[in-house]
């Protein structure tokens, strides 16, 4: 920081950067960023020739004419058309996209698994995707599918994007880092990261091995939810999503592009790598968030809200107040409500929701919901508490609790979620899982003013 000697002269920052090194604050943000000194054109996007000799391309995430558009202008070694050349169709057998309905699965129930176990085989950031749900269609971009991911080998010269969705990466263990066209972003467990449509990037292990959980999304973006009567804090802030700023390769050496569009997989053959933006500007990037900086909201008297109120971001659909995906958070908070069964009640619901645990115990299912774990309650399926949690929820001192080392979440879509069969057949399924309910009692009995 620079410190005037002047008392009337103001103190100014030494770097625009912000406060996080390698990276720029803000949700939706338009941002600009250059790695080379004078690389990023001012007041024009398209000039008549570049500095550097470098291209201009624009990057859109959305039609010409939506409001707002969301686009990014890119100032690179080469054009992207020399990132594509002739395709040859392949195929990543655990990977799959909506409609993805096998007549062999019934996917209506309730189901849990345990945490899909490494392997000794090397798998990377696609070999090692293994698709759980799928949901819609990945055609006519409505709907989702989620994943887990072994992941213990870097990508080498070898790059992916995705024509189909954008991805939200939740990890569970293990560090990744996304080297993508518009910079850096290394990841670990209690964040996430969201990768849009049609950016290309690599992914290399830090740490590993490495797991987690990705939501693919096909519909209309993911965007903060309104907050209506909360006002304009809490919940998550925009200033707490981080974009990468501007990094390149220049780098001549056979590389391989692979894409992935309508749900089919294809590979080209390049010279070089494609990771060869030397700035950029604009609203359309990739960026991370720190689920510990998510400040829930909650019930200070009685009763307990929706899950709705833990929304950390919302993917919308054309129906007002029904997501094509909710991206919902519960973690560390203090339940203080008075005269209330605090864990979440018993209910069934329109929304499918896909819950996986990134570390702790989740408290309306104390035993069997593993970090690692995943659940599914589809559409219209009943679920709640099991008889160990309700009878403690009911029967406890209601004392202010503070629900401690917890950390879950739930991917939740207005689209019934099919299982694949690697959900069926081959992901560590607990069979006994639907019996966790048997065993509820029935305590009606008919008499006045008992409880």
């Amino acid at each position: 920081m620079n410190r005037p000697t002047d008392p009337h002269q103001m103190t100014q920052a030494s770097t625009p950067v912000g406060t996080h090194a390698g990276y720029m604050p803000g949700f939706g943000n338009d941002f600009e960023t250059e790695a080379l000194p004078d690389a990023l054109p001012q007041g024009m996007n398209s000039p008549q020739k570049c500095n550097y000799g470098l291209y201009g391309e624009q990057l859109s995430g959305t039609a010409f004419t939506a409001n707002p558009p969301e686009r990014t202008w890119c100032y690179r070694i080469r054009p992207s058309v020399k990132h594509s050349h002739r395709y040859e169709k392949i195929d990543l057998p655990y990977w799959k996209s909506a409609p993805c309905v096998d007549p062999d699965v019934i996917s209506l129930g309730q189901y849990r698994w345990d945490a899909v176990p490494h392997s000794d085989e090397g798998l990377n950031w696609l070999t090692g995707m293994r698709t759980m749900t799928t949901a819609g269609d990945v055609n006519t971009q409505v709907g989702m599918a989620t994943h887990i991911y072994l992941v213990t080998e870097s990508m080498v010269d070898d790059y992916f994007f995705s024509a189909d969705s954008e991805l939200l990466v939740v990890p569970q263990e293990g560090r990744l880092r996304f080297a993508t066209e518009l910079g850096i972003i290394d990841l670990e467990p209690k964040e996430i990261a969201i990768i849009p449509r049609g950016l290309l990037y690599r992914v290399e292990v830090l740490e590993g091995p490495a797991r987690g959980f990705v939501c693919e999304n096909y519909g209309q973006k993911f965007e903060l939810p309104g907050r209506g009567p909360i006002g304009a804090n809490c919940m998550a802030n925009p200033r707490d999503f981080k974009a990468p700023v501007a990094a390149f390769e220049d780098r001549e050496v056979p590389s391989t592009v692979t894409i992935k569009w309508c749900g089919q997989f294809h590979t080209t053959k390049i010279g070089h790598s494609p990771l060869d933006v030397v700035a950029w500007h604009g609203n359309y990037a990739p960026y991370k968030y720190d689920l510990r900086t998510y400040c829930p909201v909650g019930a200070i008297l009685f009763d307990h809200p929706d899950p709705s109120i833990f929304t950390v971001l919302t993917a919308p659909s054309g129906q007002p107040g029904t997501a094509n995906i909710d991206f919902v958070l519960f973690r560390e908070r203090w339940m203080v409500m008075e005269d209330t069964f605090r864990p979440p009640w018993y209910h069934k619901n329109i929304m499918s929701e896909l819950m996986g645990n990134i570390y702790g115990q989740y408290d309306a299912k104390p035993q069997g919901f593993v970090p690692g774990g995943m659940s599914l309650h589809n559409m219209m399926i009943p679920h709640g508490p099991d008889k160990e949690a309700f009878e403690k929820a009911s029967n406890s001192n209601l004392g202010p609790d503070k629900l401690d080392n917890t950390m879950s979440f739930m991917f939740e879509t207005r689209f019934p979620q099919h299982l694949t069969a690697f959900a069926a057949n081959e992901a560590p399924l607990q069979d006994d899982y639907i019996d966790c309910w048997t065993d509820i009692d029935k305590k009606f009995d008919g008499t006045p003013g008992r409880k």
